[in-house]
């Protein structure tokens, strides 16, 4: 258990950044006028490869029906809980290991008036405090890599699903041989990345009572998205919004090590569908 409270408060450290908020708001100040607040937040609060792009491809294959409950497992800002919620029409519970995030998040959800649809709160995957069959849906976007006990937490949200509910995963997955060069925009050092096969992740859900409905890699647009930033990054420094922000200093060394893992076909984000029967 100690070990365990210690892995989890260094992955918090990883993702906590002083001034973040700050950042935040002077961006949408120079942005102003540019655009929709939601639709500008995206390029820095949907922290994972293809950002609002990867977001909308997973709510399109979840399908989800308006009023429809669903728990964002690992929220991080909120950015997923609040497009769902603003596009969908459903109602998000977010949950987040990292306090600085979820304190953002909430701010962000008030300022864009959607307190009413999400809530997010600070928790651990592998304790979910709700009722069980509670959920319509829930979602895992770039979390699991994380997390070193998936089978675990996957039966906890299988829990929390109703019946037929679904749950869309979209994680950074080990697809090939070779390392992972250190730092990375989900950890730091080896001892905090639990990088798993589609294999294992599809074990882990069948373990749950979970079954596969679809899975999709998305290396290829994955690579499209990183060469893009890491190219206008270059040439005309870094946005005012932009995942830079949530990354660091290390930004460029994390984009640099991500490409390469990719380019390697070491690692790819992979989307999957589940459902409860």
């Amino acid at each position: 258990m100690e070990r365990s409270k210690d892995r989890n408060s260094e992955i918090s450290a990883h993702y906590t950044l002083d001034g973040l908020a700050e950042a935040i708001r002077t961006g949408l100040e120079k942005l102003d006028g540019a655009g929709a607040a939601l639709d500008l937040l995206g390029a820095v609060d949907e922290f994972h490869m293809g950002g609002r792009r990867a977001t909308e491809a997973l709510a399109a294959a979840l399908s989800l029906p308006e009023g429809a409950k669903v728990l964002d497992i690992g929220c991080g800002l909120g950015g997923t809980a609040r497009f769902l919620a603003a596009t969908a029409g459903v109602d998000v519970e977010g949950v987040d290991l990292t306090p600085a995030y979820v304190e953002i998040g909430q701010a962000l959800t008030r300022q864009l008036g959607l307190d009413d649809r999400v809530r997010l709160s600070v928790g651990q995957a592998q304790a979910l405090p709700f009722r069980p069959e509670s959920f319509d849906a829930a979602t895992m976007l770039h979390v699991g890599m994380n997390i070193p006990d998936k089978a675990a937490v996957f039966a906890g949200i299988a829990r929390m699903l109703k019946p037929g509910g679904r749950f869309a995963i979209y994680d950074v997955m080990r697809i090939g041989t070779g390392e992972v060069a250190f730092p990375v925009p989900w950890s730091s050092r080896p001892q905090t990345s639990f990088l798993a096969t589609p294999e294992a992740y599809r074990s882990a859900l069948a373990e749950a009572g979970l079954r596969l409905v679809s899975t999709e890699d998305r290396r290829e647009m994955a690579l499209a998205m990183f060469r893009t930033m890491k190219q206008r990054m270059q040439d005309m420094g870094p946005p005012p919004l932009g995942l830079h922000l949530v990354m660091g200093k290390d930004a460029p060394v994390k984009l640099s090590n991500m490409i390469a893992a990719l380019e390697a076909g070491t690692v790819a984000p992979v989307q999957m569908i589940a459902a409860k029967e």
